[in-house]
């Protein structure tokens, strides 16, 4: 499946500001087997007075951009055209939790990709007895690896209501689970929380998802939106696979990824300092575009 993908983040101001940092964090990745980035531009408005290309720990393609001049608005644009093509799920040769214990204890690599990186807890996602418990009933219920978080991934959707206003951009898993409700970060950073607390690796991972509209309804311009889910380790030959808890459903060819990390804070889309007054008002605009 090809696609074209077009995204627009616009900040506007409340005063001029006298200077600025940010990284950001949108360009689609190049992951072997999975999806290739055919072509990419990121560009910047105002032109930033510093710029740099670079990749990050964790393999994700992203910029540093430095403002020296007054501003009052910053647009941030890019395009790309993806090509993804995800195998099939296949067997399940996941093993169950003692097993996958077994042989993260035998792995010895620090590298990016090692479950290691992804048992602790981190920025956004505290190990929380509560929301352990809730997920320990996954345990008997999957049996292997992939059966548990299958399992966890489908509760969640049951059991949560999608509400974009009951969390913000900084609300942290324990909060969004005694909520019940937020948005697809928040799922994913349950979902993450309650796998490290049954000792199963697991991380964030941010992307665009293709939506379709209704039935006899036109595809609206810009409403598309970056989406999040989740990244598990599955033993040392299921490898990692990706669950999204917000549509109950494996990732598949509608999924395209950014870029992998501990949680949000690895992966947010822009994040920075402006030397300002006042505050900010910000808007995203998202299309996912089929062109096969």
């Amino acid at each position: 499946m090809h696609y074209d993908i077009r995204l627009h983040l616009h900040y506007d101001y409340a005063r001029s500001s006298g200077g600025g940092r940010h990284q950001i964090r949108v360009v689609p990745r190049t992951l072997e087997g999975i999806q290739r980035v055919v072509a990419s531009s990121l560009s910047f408005e105002p032109a930033p007075t510093e710029r740099e290309d670079f990749t990050d720990f964790f393999g994700n393609s992203a910029t540093s951009i430095a403002f020296r001049e007054e501003h009052r608005t910053l647009d941030v644009r890019m395009n790309a055209r993806i090509a993804v093509s995800r195998p099939e799920p296949g067997l399940d040769v996941s093993p169950d939790v003692t097993g996958l214990r077994r042989q993260i204890g035998e792995l010895r690599s620090v590298a990016a990709d090692t479950p290691h990186h992804f048992l602790a807890g981190s920025d956004f996602v505290a190990i929380e007895p509560e929301i352990t418990d809730y997920a320990r009933a996954s345990l008997l219920a999957g049996g292997s690896v992939i059966g548990i978080a299958q399992d966890f991934c489908r509760r969640i959707h049951d059991d949560f209501t999608y509400d974009g206003k009951a969390t913000t951009v900084a609300t942290k898993a324990d909060d969004a689970f005694r909520l019940r409700r937020g948005v697809c970060q928040d799922f994913t950073h349950v979902m993450i929380a309650g796998l490290r607390g049954l000792g199963i690796p697991a991380g964030y991972v941010s992307g665009f998802l293709r939506t379709i509209p209704p039935p006899g309804k036109t595809r609206l311009e810009g409403a598309d939106a970056m989406h999040a889910w989740v990244n598990v380790w599955c033993g040392r030959d299921a490898g990692w696979q990706e669950f999204d808890p917000t549509n109950d459903m494996r990732a598949g060819n509608d999924h395209i990824v950014v870029g992998y990390g501990r949680d949000y804070s690895d992966v947010a889309p822009i994040v920075g300092v402006l030397k300002t007054t006042g505050g900010q008002k910000g808007k995203q605009a998202v299309d996912v575009i089929p062109i096969d």
